[in-house]
């Protein structure tokens, strides 16, 4: 028996109320099973595994020989194809999971989609988000039935805000490395969780993977090094005219390297990750595995990372967000820095979305949080 699956899975917040959602057909599009979990409070990446663990137990109940499964959740292929490494704590046993489940089949294939093809598996989702439950099919062979407001012309919702009808935020990204951080960004905008755009990409190196990472996405690079300029000045008058020209609301340092004046029209525009908890191990040559490095070396039982506004010092500016992740008694600065960039894929996407809705209120060197509803004038 050859079987069709298509599965997704959403956090409204990231962590936040999840569901897992699958849609499994035979070969002619018969519906077998639909099938939604409301999970209470996790990640995308954990609804996103769920699903597929969830439709893969149930293929094997069926007795299914054959079957390819279409997720929209490209990082989750690429982790299955190795092309990436499962660094969380959380994906890893859904991770081992799925393996461990697919060689029950005689062909077992995972494919990725893009969200307009999954609007069933998604449907289902927003069905469990919306209702704080599980949710099954009960009108089996003719197709999901949609309840009020909902069904397959409802809007995506899952992983939304409440600002998502709003203008997106267009973005510039600072980068100067392999692009893991644009790349996080970006995940985040397909998926619906925020509200957001890429309008620029600048690198100040021309070689650097990052560059490649973000062509290969279709956006437009402008290659920036310093030492192409003659001063400081010129070469943050050359950052600041394709900034501009980009209509740039808001610029985002990922692994970026280089100090640049920033002009008054981008005050509280400009925001850095650093892989630390400021003020602690941050300033000139403060960056990448050399701060890990001194985090252990101080005997530190907790880093993690902190997200900021930049000022023209390094490292410096009104902190907006702060994670934490313990460090352990056998890390390296490479396992540190795993367990600490895993923190900035949550930092740094949840402070975007805190300025697309208005909601940070700079006052001196602190940044205050407005609650929902109540942004900034």
């Amino acid at each position: 028996m050859k079987l069709v699956a298509h599965t997704d899975g959403g956090s409204r917040g990231n962590p936040g109320p999840a569901a897992a959602g699958f849609v499994l057909n035979d070969e002619a599009g018969r519906r077998l099973e639909a099938k939604a979990f409301y999970l209470g409070e996790t990640t995308n990446n954990v609804a996103e595994y769920t699903a597929l663990v969830k439709v893969l137990e149930s293929a094997r109940k069926m007795g299914a020989a054959d079957l390819t499964v279409y997720t929209d959740s490209e990082l989750m292929v690429r982790q299955l194809a190795g092309q990436y490494k499962v660094k969380s704590d959380l994906i890893r046993p859904l991770f081992e999971q799925v393996n461990e489940l697919r060689p029950g089949f005689r062909s077992c294939l995972i494919v990725h989609v893009t969200r307009d093809k999954n609007k069933e598996a998604d449907g289902l989702v927003n069905m469990a988000l919306d209702a704080g439950r599980d949710i099954e099919e009960e009108n089996r062979g003719t197709g999901i039935l949609p309840v009020k407001g909902q069904g397959q012309d409802a809007p995506d919702t899952h992983g939304r805000d409440a600002h998502a009808t709003k203008k997106p935020v267009r973005l510039g990204v600072l980068i100067s490395g392999g692009g893991r951080t644009l790349l996080n960004i970006l995940e985040c905008i397909q998926r619906g969780e925020l509200n957001a755009e890429i309008a620029v990409v600048i690198s100040s190196l021309s070689s650097v993977a990052g560059v490649e990472r973000a062509r290969s996405a279709g956006f437009p690079v402008k290659i920036i090094r310093k030492r192409d300029c003659a001063d400081i000045e010129a070469f943050s008058a050359r950052i600041e005219e394709e900034l501009t020209a980009a209509g740039v609301d808001l610029v985002v340092q990922g692994g970026w390297l280089c100090l640049w004046k920033i002009p008054p029209q981008y005050e509280n525009r400009v925001m850095n990750i650093h892989p630390a908890l400021l003020p602690s191990f941050g300033g000139k040559g403060m960056w990448g595995h050399h701060v890990h490095e001194a985090v252990l070396a101080a005997g530190c039982k907790v880093s993690g990372c902190t997200v900021h506004f930049c000022t023209n010092e390094y490292d410096r500016g009104p902190i907006i967000v702060q994670r934490t992740c313990p460090v352990l008694d056998d890390d390296t600065p490479d396992t540190l820095a795993e367990r600490v960039f895993e923190q900035e894929c949550l930092a740094y996407p949840q402070a975007i979305r805190l300025f697309a809705e208005g909601r940070l209120q700079v006052e001196g060197n602190r940044v205050r949080i407005a609650q929902e509803g109540k942004r900034k004038r």
